[in-house]
């Protein structure tokens, strides 16, 4: 690309939000300009590699942290019911990729994988079952189903039931229509459809230096990392998508709106087994609840994960503390973010969350030993041969500005655009992934208002999504009617059933 040429789209981050929505904006618009940036030399090599991440397929089926209760002991469904409706979205723009023939099938990034909770004592039992009846009478949660019986459990997840106590008193729900999402897998699909596209540039070992207002736009200082050599380019729309990179790429930018953000940087790790003999005995997401005074980052979950056709098994998380914003980043990241603007929002979370501090500080000084016992909570026949550890990406939660506390960590993720529409970022962490898709269009209705209500606009829009979230949410003919299409046009249909079968324990 030649020196200052102009395009009107830059994405910074090869991960599956700025895949995402440059292909989003190539099928609104074929003729649009776009650039990704990415400072590694692939896509997906950081929040969205499949390795970094264990819980992916988010839909509200099994998080328990997702159904909070109430003082009054009643439980809030809004939040799995709002995030089932939006992996809903995202599997109707998967599956109509898939269906125009964009990447092939989609076996290779989606799996079916059933998604059980699981809990223990009187009192985890008392929850599930409120959490069971309030869900089951809403349309997306229909098909669960609840037990208290042993060996029904056994059933459901054959690997985690030997060896507990004759006494122990347990429930679960499961839910079969869950899956297992390799967004790496999905993002490099979506990167490669891109790079065969016209006016399309997907740059690796490429780092954005700087970010300066150019008319109503953006000059870009890009610079390649392995021959020094930068070169300017100017866009109308710059997103930032480089997961944990993004915060200090939108101080970078000085937007108004970005001021008073600061980040908190969370480790994290996972054991993982290879090991056949034990993984064909476990086919399934099984979450349980956080210990008391943990964060709801640390809700521990056993997981069937499916990469290049092979499956595993992913235990944790196991959350740690680094000042690193990326998993190849720097140590510096975290002190370099501090600005005037975040610094008295940073220092209030710091004062408030003095319990969070002391947790991660206690899981980076495990041992292997204290890990496994964790995971025997869940499995207690694991051996330490069957297991090693995994380093899981950066996660860098929200810190923002709050009129009574000072400053809030924030769980979740959050959009920040410019007034004007023409630079957004993407901060914050889970459940981002699964729920990209919906993120996307919301930026695309923030940053592109005029053309998002075009006529052109909206019926590709309606030809992509039957349905949107709302719709979803509150329509259960029609809920039924898309997620089934999706799910033929994934390849999820006849595999559903096939993912009850266990072999022998």
């Amino acid at each position: 690309m030649a020196q200052n040429e102009a395009v009107d789209v830059v994405l910074v981050g090869a991960g599956i939000m700025s895949a995402t929505l440059a292909v989003l904006l190539k099928e609104l618009d074929p003729a649009i300009r776009v650039e990704v940036v990415e400072l590694m030399d692939s896509g997906a090599a950081e929040s969205s590699n499949p390795w970094n991440n264990a819980g992916t397929g988010h839909a509200g089926l099994c998080e328990l942290n997702y159904t909070p209760q109430a003082a009054d002991g009643s439980i809030d469904i809004q939040k799995a019911v709002h995030i089932n409706a939006q992996f809903e979205v995202s599997k109707q723009f998967w599956a109509y990729l898939s269906q125009k023939g964009t990447f092939g099938s989609s076996r290779s990034f989606i799996c079916p994988v059933p998604h059980l909770s699981y809990v223990e004592g009187d009192k985890g039992i008392a929850f599930l079952k409120k959490r069971y009846e309030a869900l089951k009478h809403h349309h997306a949660f229909a098909d669960m189903q609840y037990t208290e019986d042993k060996a029904v459990m056994n059933e459901w997840m054959p690997l985690m039931m030997p060896g507990r106590p004759a006494d122990q008193r347990l429930a679960a729900t499961r839910i079969m229509g869950g899956t297992d999402v390799n967004f790496g897998a999905l993002t490099n699909k979506l990167l490669a459809h891109l790079s065969s596209a016209p006016d399309v540039q997907v740059k690796y070992r490429n780092k954005v230096t700087g970010l300066a207002r150019k008319g109503s736009g953006w000059s870009v200082t890009i610079k390649d990392v392995d021959s020094g050599h930068s070169r300017e380019i100017d866009s109308r729309f710059v997103f930032l998508g480089a997961g944990g990179a993004a915060l200090p790429l939108l101080q970078l930018s000085g937007i108004e709106e970005g001021k008073g953000f600061g980040g908190f940087p969370v480790s994290g790790q996972w054991l993982r087994c290879d090991n056949p003999e034990i993984v064909k005995q476990h086919q399934a997401k099984v979450y349980s609840q956080a210990a008391v005074g943990s964060p709801p980052m640390s809700v521990p979950h056993l997981d069937t994960r499916v990469v290049d056709g092979k499956k595993s098994l992913l235990f944790g998380p196991y959350a740690g503390f680094t000042t690193k914003f990326l998993k190849h980043g720097s140590f510096l990241d975290l002190p370099l973010s501090v600005r005037a603007a975040n610094i008295g929002p940073m220092l209030a979370v710091a004062r408030d969350n003095m319990d969070l501090t002391k947790y991660l500080m206690s899981e980076v000084r495990q041992s292997m030993e204290q890990r496994l016992e964790s995971l025997r909570r869940f499995y207690p026949g694991a051996k330490a041969e069957d297991w090693r550890l995994e380093i899981a990406g950066q996660r860098v939660q929200i810190i923002k500005k709050d009129p009574k506390k000072g400053g809030v960590l924030q769980f979740g993720t959050e959009l920040v655009a410019s007034r004007d529409g023409s630079l957004a970022a993407l901060l914050g962490a889970s459940p981002g992934a699964s729920v990209t898709v919906s993120i996307m269009l919301e930026l695309l209705e923030r940053c592109f208002p005029e053309r998002y209500r075009s006529e052109a606009w909206t019926a590709k829009l309606a030809e992509i999504f039957p349905a949107r979230e709302k719709a979803l949410e509150t329509d259960a003919e029609l809920y039924h009617r898309v997620r089934t299409k999706s799910d033929e046009g994934l390849e999820l249909v006849e595999q559903h059933s096939e993912a009850t079968r266990f072999e022998p324990v």
